[in-house]
């Protein structure tokens, strides 16, 4: 039987649970920031070189969590914070941008979107697989149905075959899903802006080198499109997203929080039909209602922290 001096794990689910909530509030405003990923990235790839994309972004961003970490006065990371913040770097910072980048070359942002539908149950995966949180029948339930929908709806969209860049976007989906636990878990002690920031600053001499020597492109002729791609991908998806992501993590749980980003494919296809002229169809609108209810459905199941 638990003391008070070892407290039972949450349930999360409960009505009655404020942190909960505002963590599901929280996550989904990383989302709707997160959704529009794909649509810039497109943009910004179309004239600039898709390594310094997903290299010159995560530099980008280390400049502006260098500058909050001096403002704020944030104390140095504890060293066994070292190992999450590298994952949290290796998921995040590089595989997920690195992959999709390259990806967009050669797919629509919709059609990518849809596939990193998935992603919350990779996330839960791996969380449990790592101990961190037991999700239950019902939650896993509603987790393979929506991303069932999600991966039905790509299908569908790709003929019934997937594309050979679909395959680095599935290994940009298991990158982010590892950084994703992994700064969830550690924002519970470290902090939300403390986790990404930390993680882009340490990251940063590691990625200086490798972009110098891949060779920095041409830039003098690239468009006002690509560049605000860039801007976009650097401080939002790369930055102030995080913020608010791994603090509603921390608060909700990776595995139920993580569920709200069952709607980001959806976010994304508006998205790519406003920037891009993408088509948004009738059974596009169709799957997102869909898919909105599994999420609502999955907030009502337990899952539990450890």
């Amino acid at each position: 039987m638990p003391t008070a001096a070892c407290p039972a794990a949450p349930a999360i689910g409960s009505t009655d649970a404020p942190d909960q909530n505002r963590g599901m509030l929280l996550g989904l405003l990383g989302v709707a920031m997160f959704s529009l990923t794909m649509p810039f990235t497109r943009m910004a790839v179309a004239q600039l070189d898709p390594v310094f994309v997903a290299l010159g972004r995560a530099l980008g961003a280390a400049l502006l969590a260098a500058g909050w970490l001096l403002w704020r006065r944030a104390p140095l990371p504890p060293r066994a914070a070292l190992l999450p913040l590298a994952l949290v770097a290796g998921g995040c910072i590089v595989g997920f941008p690195l992959l999709t980048s390259i990806a967009l070359r050669s797919l629509p942002a919709s059609h990518s979107a849809l596939l990193v539908g998935v992603l919350p149950l990779v996330t839960a995966l791996y969380a449990a697989l790592r101990g961190h949180e037991r999700p239950s029948r019902g939650f896993w339930g509603m987790a393979l149905l929506g991303s069932s929908l999600v991966v039905g709806f790509a299908l569908a969209q790709g003929g019934g075959s997937l594309h050979p860049a679909d395959l680095l976007v599935f290994g940009a989906v298991a990158a982010a899903a590892v950084g994703y636990a992994e700064g969830g878990r550690l924002a519970r002690s470290l902090g939300g802006p403390e986790t990404i920031c930390w993680a882009l600053v340490l990251a940063a001499p590691v990625l200086l080198p490798v972009l110098l020597w891949h060779g920095i492109p041409a830039l003098g002729g690239v468009g006002t499109a690509s560049w605000l791609g860039f801007a976009y991908v650097t401080a939002i998806s790369m930055f102030i997203g995080f913020f608010f992501w791994y603090r509603g993590l921390a608060l909700g749980g990776v595995a139920r929080v993580g569920q709200v980003q069952l709607l980001q494919p959806f976010m994304s296809l508006v998205g790519a039909a406003l920037l891009l002229g993408e088509a948004l169809t009738l059974a596009n609108c169709a799957f997102a209602l869909a898919v909105a209810a599994v999420v609502f459905a999955g907030r009502r199941m337990a899952v539990r922290q450890q």
